[in-house]
């Protein structure tokens, strides 16, 4: 009965053993604020260190502007703030031994905002001497329904338009072909 013993006691030892590193693991926290003091939801939060099997683990603020960042290994961190429109900041050399919660605080100043837009080309060339083919932008082939009641075609609106009787302005005085002697 003692030989069992001792193998499951090796067994249940090596688990705790094996967990320990697991306890090992320290965390940052803390809250994001502008210049003005108001906290800043939406801020990317970065903790870089050689520690880490991935190198950066990143987090966003809360609507309150708090940020966690669980699980990380004890080791020297540099930990960035970034946010559009404002100043990135860094907190470089945070040394965060085991098992500890380390509070840093980030203060964002309002950052500069550069937008270049370049335009460039030319105004395109009309011929306004030749005239145009049907189903050019200038003459289209076909006129939409709200100016002439329906589809027309280009011929059957200019065959409408040499019908059209004269108006006022547009008539030419008419001469009487009949002479009274």
């Amino acid at each position: 009965m003692e030989t069992r013993r001792i193998p499951a006691l090796l067994v249940a030892s090596s688990f705790l053993f094996l967990a320990a590193p697991a306890w090992a693991q320290s965390s940052v926290t803390g809250v994001v604020r502008d210049t003005s003091g108001a906290v800043l939801p939406g801020v990317t939060v970065e903790a870089a260190s050689p520690a880490l099997i991935e190198k950066v683990r990143t987090t966003v603020t809360d609507p309150q502007g708090r940020y966690r960042i669980v699980d990380l290994r004890p080791g020297t961190y540099t930990i960035t703030f970034t946010l559009a429109g404002f100043s990135t900041a860094k907190r470089e050399g945070l040394e965060l031994p085991a098992e500890f919660t380390a509070t840093v605080n980030g203060d964002l100043a309002v950052g500069t905002l550069e937008e270049t837009v370049t335009v460039s080309g030319e105004a395109p060339t009309v011929d306004l001497r030749s005239p145009a083919p049907a189903g050019s932008p200038r003459f289209p082939r076909s006129f939409p329904a709200s100016r002439c009641g329906a589809r027309a075609t280009a011929a059957s609106a200019a065959s409408a338009i040499a019908r059209r009787p004269p108006t006022a302005s547009t008539a030419l005085p008419r001469r009487s072909l009949s002479s009274t002697a």
